[in-house]
């Protein structure tokens, strides 16, 4: 059983980096537009602020997750986006502060989870490590986009070792949400850390490989870059499927972005 206290330990740095970029923004830099269509900054974090009260339900009171599922899958429009309007409608010092407390709590929530236990999704079930991982994902993909906003280049970190790991586990998930039969056979992904290191995924003979930068994959899977803008190898028919589709978060595919339109 894997030890969660690593990627929970993880979370928080990525939150408090994302934190960094934000916290200092004068009022009206708030309401800047990002690549996400119809978000502002302030819906960013909003969003993230919306998630972590969400896991921290599905993590402590199972019920009322479950009663807030079905009240977000009846409301009229999309829950996401309803969620971060709402949360953006607030001040910035008011939103920051909340997403400061909410994910606080949600962290000492996760370390006081009991071992071998899992919680409902929005998807299949989650382990503690795998739920820390997912919010990671999330801050990780959102910081890149409140970063491309504000012309930041950020430092990659072996972090982002969580959200390859994520992107590599829903290679089937990536293929079912398009309505296509996940190939059988596994892949070898073999991965560029930002460190150095390689960080290598599947049977070493695997017909099908994608190689590459670890951070190109992440901002693959996170469609915070199109494929064409990224340096990223595949080998053989599925992965080179794989790599137009991929999405290592839940719901249904995103647009993605455009070629040349991902800042690097």
């Amino acid at each position: 059983m894997a030890d969660p206290t690593p990627v929970i330990d993880d979370l928080r740095a990525e939150s408090d980096e994302l934190d960094a970029l934000v916290a200092a923004l004068p009022v009206k830099r708030w309401a800047l537009a990002t690549p996400a269509p119809r978000w502002t900054i302030a819906h960013q974090i909003a969003h993230l602020a919306w998630t972590d009260r969400a896991a921290l339900l599905a993590v402590t009171d199972q019920q009322a997750f479950a009663h807030e599922v079905e009240n977000a899958l009846t409301q009229p429009g999309d829950f996401v986006d309803n969620g971060a309007e709402e949360g953006a409608d607030k001040a910035p010092d008011r939103l920051l502060a909340d997403w400061r407390a909410g994910r606080t709590v949600l962290e000492d929530a996760l370390r006081a989870a009991p071992d071998g236990v899992r919680f409902p999704w929005f998807g299949p079930p989650m382990s503690t490590a795998s739920m820390a991982s997912a919010r990671l994902m999330e801050t990780w993909a959102h910081g890149q986009d409140v970063a491309d906003t504000l012309g930041v280049t950020r430092v990659p970190t072996d972090r982002l070792r969580h959200v390859a790991r994520l992107g590599v586990r829903t290679r089937d998930f990536s293929f079912g949400v398009h309505f296509l039969t996940p190939p059988f056979e596994e892949f070898r992904v073999e991965l560029t850390a930002p460190s150095g290191a390689l960080w290598a995924y599947g049977p070493e003979d695997a017909a099908e490989r994608v190689t590459g930068p670890a951070l190109d994959f992440c901002l693959l899977v996170t469609q915070r870059a199109h494929r064409a803008d990224l340096a990223l190898r595949a080998e053989g028919a599925d992965a080179d499927r794989w790599l137009d589709i991929a999405q290592a978060f839940a719901g249904p595919p995103g647009p993605g972005r455009e070629p040349g339109e991902a800042a690097r």
